[in-house]
């Protein structure tokens, strides 16, 4: 067997394990959810606890679940039973990871956390442990067999618990109706957290860096225009200063190669686009970039409520803003 079969004899038996953890889901995953969306609402915060692998499963789901709106925190075994117990209140609703269902140092924090007005949730693949015994539910992640040539090391069966975590928080936001804006409100750090959030008078143009004439003037004070402001469009205005059209380069490189006579001196409202792509100065960059790419355009007006150009959003800037 060479290197590639043995890689895909993993991901196959992982693959697998996972159909069927997919079949078995029954009444306890929406137990599951009715407790954790009640601690959500109700104030409290998720606490992951687990040793080892599934220790540090609950991390990556702890985090997971912070990024989705559900407050949660992981809690060490070893330092609960010196001090770190006080990390739980009254509320909270704790996620037990153990495969075996009979972890020393969990099993050892059960009684501590059973005085405790809080819900047990137990992630194991033994639901008769006496982990599982002592939850208030139980999620079962049972694997026939890892993907360790040796059946030893956890793979399919760390596959599973996190799968089921990964489950659980997906189900959980759309169960509370948590939406891309909420999602963006908790990464304003990123790309997407921009695009949600930022609008399109965070991100345009404004005079004078943006080229604007009379639909009156001739084509070689547009091009002059655009050359001071060095934009690739210019802003055709009516005499009340409403939008009229744009006339951009390709427009330019157009007319020239028709073969225009005395192209400079012509009324740039012969050449102009009419009617051009226009956004509002309260639209969210995710509607702009969307606009951008409907209509494949490179410079995207932007407009006040009185029809009246205030700015430009030109493709060029987006990288430096790092909204794309």
């Amino acid at each position: 067997m060479d290197l590639l079969e043995k890689a895909r004899r993993v991901i196959n038996l992982e693959v697998e394990e996972l159909q069927g953890l997919s079949q078995r889901l029954d009444s306890s995953f929406e137990s599951a959810i009715s407790l954790l969306k009640q601690c959500v609402v109700t104030g409290g915060k998720l606490v992951f606890i687990g040793v080892g692998k599934s220790g540090n499963i609950g991390s990556k789901l702890a985090a997971t679940f912070n990024s989705t709106g559900a407050p949660s925190t992981v809690m060490n075994c070893q330092d609960a039973l010196h001090g770190d117990l006080g990390l739980v209140n009254d509320g909270d609703c704790l996620i037990a990871m153990s495969y075996s269902g009979e972890t020393a140092e969990l099993l050892r924090l059960l009684p501590h956390l059973k005085r405790k007005r809080i819900q047990i949730i137990a992630i194991t693949g033994k639901p008769e442990s006496t982990l599982g015994e002592s939850a208030d539910c139980v999620l079962n992640v049972e694997v026939t067999r890892e993907a360790c040539p040796l059946n030893l090391a956890p793979t399919s069966s760390s596959t599973n618990t996190l799968v089921m975590g990964d489950a659980l928080a997906m189900v959980l936001l759309e169960s509370r109706g948590f939406t891309k804006e909420n999602f963006a409100e908790l990464h304003p750090g990123g790309s997407l957290g921009r695009a949600l959030l930022m609008r399109a008078s965070d991100i345009m143009r404004q005079q004078p860096h943006i080229a604007v004439v009379a639909e009156s003037a001739d084509v070689s004070t547009a091009i002059a225009e655009m050359s001071r402001a060095r934009a690739g469009a210019v802003i055709v205005t009516n005499q009340d200063d409403t939008l009229a059209g744009v006339f951009t380069q390709g427009d330019f490189t157009r007319a020239f190669q028709s073969g225009q006579p005395q192209l400079g001196e012509a009324k740039v409202r012969d050449f102009m686009t009419k009617d051009p792509v226009t956004t509002s100065e309260a639209s969210l960059v995710g509607e702009v970039l969307k606009q951008l790419e409907q209509y494949r355009i490179d410079d995207l007006i932007v407009i006040d409520h009185h029809g009246k150009p205030v700015g430009m959003i030109d493709t060029q800037d987006l990288t430096r803003l790092r909204v794309v």
